[in-house]
């Protein structure tokens, strides 16, 4: 399936850092589009690659379907010590749908141009699988043993909340991530470039909750010419609409205001979160992401209502999107109810949890550590990020989950609009700085 790695030619010894892109170009090709309903393809193709690729090094992975075609597969790596707890890496291979005409090249094709591996999953998260392979493999064929036992996880379903993925490994097989404390997975780890003088590494400490909810107005059916004051489309969409433009009020948690610090020292200018057009304005691309973990937000995503132009329906529904920070999920709901009012039913489709953990301790170190040795101007800094990871299912089995994919990125390329946008792509010497990075942090931690 591979074809030759540019960046790998003329190299005669396999490595991690040389055959990381081809790894990331065959995830990219198997289509494994999660359209939240079963309807897709499935995960089952790359459960298998990445088995392949795991036994191919000496290891005894195992693929656990959910249901049919919706398959994860895990591995446990012998550290030098198995006394110590062991250290979790996940990773999700299920992806989110893509129009092919909108892109630039084909989502599934895995092209590499402009200096990129491009295509659905670039960065959200087959690098990641891809860098995670890429080390795990070159650490086994060289005999370089971790110091501690690593579970090894390739989760089905986590962009449809994780139910076929990691929640089923959790509730039906937990033994498997037995003597686990601590994990590593997406959505932290990358670059802002500062000045020439500093980079700062947003390492994802904490994650907003989740409310994916229906909302749903009863009313009088009828015929469309006559005079109706009870149209339950009308009271929905006046309600969505009170939703939609609602700006929650601003809510600064511990690992936002230490993120706002860290900015704020790195910058040399005082940050305040009260005032948020001047302060996100000293992001960049990454506003996006930031300035979602400021407030609560609630999203209208969906609608629906009637089936005949001459008739008026007797319900109409909606889908919100809703997301609160930790510690304000009560405060988050009672201002959903205030804004959507008494005739509007609101039902969870799914939901789960915030997560918030300290930026301390050895992992930690080791991260920070491994990104200087690479990358001499590295800071790394606490995020809170604005979406969830399979990392919350994995809470319940006690395991302090951080987001750390460590990629150094270019200062033009709009990270935060890659995540689930179109022409998703990857830096290959990102990737590559990523499988330097992630070998260090194993030998420190």
């Amino acid at each position: 399936m591979s074809e030759s790695n540019p960046a790998g030619a003329g190299s005669t010894t396999v490595t991690g850092e040389n055959e990381v892109v081809d790894l990331c170009r065959d995830l990219i090709r198997i289509d494994t589009s999660n359209y939240g309903d079963h309807s897709g393809p499935g995960e089952r193709a790359a459960a298998e690659y990445v088995a392949e690729k795991l036994a191919e090094v000496g290891l005894e992975p195992q693929i656990f379907e959910s249901h049919p075609g919706r398959a994860s597969t895990v591995a446990r790596i012998e550290g030098e010590d198995p006394s110590r707890p062991a250290l979790l890496i996940h990773g999700h291979t299920d992806v989110v749908p893509a129009n092919a005409a909108d892109w630039t090249h084909d989502p599934f094709s895995g092209e590499i141009a402009d200096g990129c591996v491009w295509g659905r999953g670039a960065v959200d998260m087959k690098d990641m699988d891809a860098m995670t392979l890429a080390v795990v493999r070159d650490r086994l064929r060289t005999g370089r043993k971790p110091p501690r036992d690593i579970v090894l996880a390739f989760l089905a379903d986590e962009e449809a909340g994780g139910t076929y993925g990691a929640r089923y490994l959790v509730d039906k097989h937990p033994g498997l991530f037995e003597g686990v404390n601590e994990a590593i997975s997406e959505v932290g780890g990358f670059s802002l470039t500062v000045n020439e003088n500093l980079r700062l590494y947003l390492v994802e400490t904490a994650q907003k909750g989740m409310h994916w909810m229906k909302l749903t107005v009863d009313g009088t059916a009828g015929h469309g010419s006559m005079i109706h004051k009870d149209n339950a489309i009308t009271e929905l969409s006046e309600a969505v609409a009170r939703l939609g433009r609602h700006e929650f009020p601003v809510r600064v948690t511990k690992t936002v205001r230490s993120f706002l610090d860290e900015l704020s020292d790195a910058l040399g200018v005082p940050l305040d979160p009260e005032d948020m057009d001047a302060t996100l304005e000293k992001l960049g691309s990454l506003a996006k992401i930031i300035g979602a973990t400021l407030r609560n937000t609630a999203n209208p995503t969906m609608l629906g209502s009637g089936y005949k132009v001459n008739v008026i329906p007797g319900q109409a529904t909606a889908h919100v999107d809703g997301r609160f920070l930790p510690g304000f999920e009560e405060e988050f709901l009672a201002d959903l109810d205030r804004i959507l009012g008494p005739r509007v039913k609101r039902e969870d489709v799914h939901a789960d949890k915030a997560l918030e953990t300290t930026f301390d301790g050895a992992l930690v170190e080791a991260m920070q550590t491994a990104l200087r040795a690479e990358d001499p101007i590295a800071r790394a800094v606490p995020y809170c990020l604005s979406a969830g990871t399979d990392a919350k299912s994995f809470d319940d089995l006690g395991i302090r989950g951080f987001g750390f994919a460590p990629l150094k990125l270019p200062p033009e390329l709009d990270f935060a609009g890659m995540f689930h946008g179109v022409d998703e792509r990857v830096p290959v010497d990102g990737l590559q700085f990523g499988v330097r990075v992630l070998d260090r942090f194993i030998d420190a931690c």
